[in-house]
């Protein structure tokens, strides 16, 4: 079994994840600003700050496996590539792969086409910085990081969050960079978190964007 690390464990997906790996018996650990108020058994929740580097980096080199599932929102509104930047820097430093939460804007329809991210005219406008800061991470940040570092950027379908939770299938479909279903796709958080601790523990994936969808 895996020492995980999740950083922003009590967020909608990175719960999901935690508690998806939990169940299988990896030794999770999940980081955030503030604890939860319900805690899962054999899960070792700490409150910190993704910004104090020397408390992260502590925690990235006791790890098998690091988790980003930061939101560019919020305190991390202004930082977040900044952070990330950071924990790929450290992750590479200990040997540890990097799996991280991605957007669904960062996707193709189909391939060769644009990125959704090329147009938000159809999304609200306050959250046009939030997505674009999210899907910098793999047009720019990720593929500049050293080779040496094994990431894996994982992207939910279109409908995913929050505000339209979905049921728990037990199954999922995983695709490229391209959207497995482009005309939108659902997937809830549980089937996600499913598909992604599926990517950790085969660990065929190397630097490359994947996609999960039902």
């Amino acid at each position: 079994m895996s020492r995980i690390l999740v950083l922003g464990g009590t967020g909608y997906a990175g719960s999901a994840i935690v508690a998806e790996a939990a169940a299988r018996g990896h030794q999770v650990t999940a980081l955030s600003r503030s604890l939860p108020e319900k805690r899962i058994s054999r899960v070792r929740y700490v409150e910190g700050d993704v910004t104090d580097e020397a408390m992260l980096s502590a925690s990235v080199r006791d790890s098998d496996v690091v988790v980003g599932a930061l939101a560019p929102r919020g305190q991390l509104a202004s930082v977040f590539r900044e952070v990330y930047r950071t924990v790929m820097r450290l992750a590479d430093a200990a040997g540890v792969p990097l799996f991280l939460v991605g957007g669904a804007s960062s996707l193709r329809p189909a391939p060769g086409a644009e990125r959704f991210v090329a147009d938000l005219s159809h999304l609200p406008a306050e959250l046009h910085d939030e997505i674009r800061a999210g899907a910098a991470l793999i047009l720019e940040d990720l593929p500049a990081a050293p080779a040496s570092l094994d990431w894996v950027f994982v992207s939910p379908a279109l409908r995913f969050g929050a505000r339209m939770p979905g049921e728990r299938l037990g199954r999922y479909r995983l695709g490229g960079d391209v959207a497995v279903d482009p005309e939108g796709g659902a997937i809830s958080a549980p089937d996600y978190a499913l598909g992604f601790v599926d990517l950790i523990e085969k660990g065929e994936r190397r630097r490359e964007q994947v996609n999960l969808g039902n």
